[in-house]
């Protein structure tokens, strides 16, 4: 197993707002599959593996990088949030089209929306990859996961 990967994400609680259960169960799902499974590796000088910590502070998303044991704080990386906003508010109206669908609709209705709300993901994990480069390398399944993590901190109480 490549030492170039996350063995522990926390989101901050100061500005994470616990939500219904539908989200809270993609936030633990998202967590448990990326510690399963990820590509994390900060330019420069680093061995891993790794902890993260994610914030939203001042419009920013704050990735606070440390070693596994989180005794040293190995760096912060901040993107601006800004870039991200229409794709998570799409992907916001996408899900409650698609919880609201699974209720009443036809099967071949609720795939034609699960298959727009994946495309979305799948845009704002790129986005999220390409906002990264040059600071912080993740393969596909990493920045989806870490996608799911931005638009569960973006949720306002």
């Amino acid at each position: 197993m490549s030492e170039q990967r996350l063995v522990k994400v926390e989101l901050d609680e100061k500005t994470l707002v616990r939500r219904n259960p539908d989200v809270e169960h993609e936030r633990a799902v998202a967590i448990f599959d990326l510690l399963e499974d990820n590509h994390f590796a900060p330019i420069g000088d680093f061995h891993g593996p790794y902890s993260l910590k994610l914030a939203l502070e001042e419009g920013r998303l704050m990735f606070q990088i440390y070693d596994a044991g989180e005794t040293q704080r190995l760096g912060t990386i901040g993107l601006a949030v800004g870039p991200f906003r229409r794709i998570v508010k799409d992907y916001f109206t996408v899900c409650e089209s698609y919880f609201q669908a699974i209720k009443t609709a036809s099967p071949s209705q609720i795939e034609a929306i699960d298959m727009g709300r994946r495309g979305l993901h799948n845009d704002g994990a790129e986005l999220l990859r390409e906002r990264l480069k040059g600071k912080i390398e993740i393969d596909e399944n990493t920045a989806r996961r870490l996608f799911t993590l931005l638009c569960v901190l973006h949720i306002k109480g």
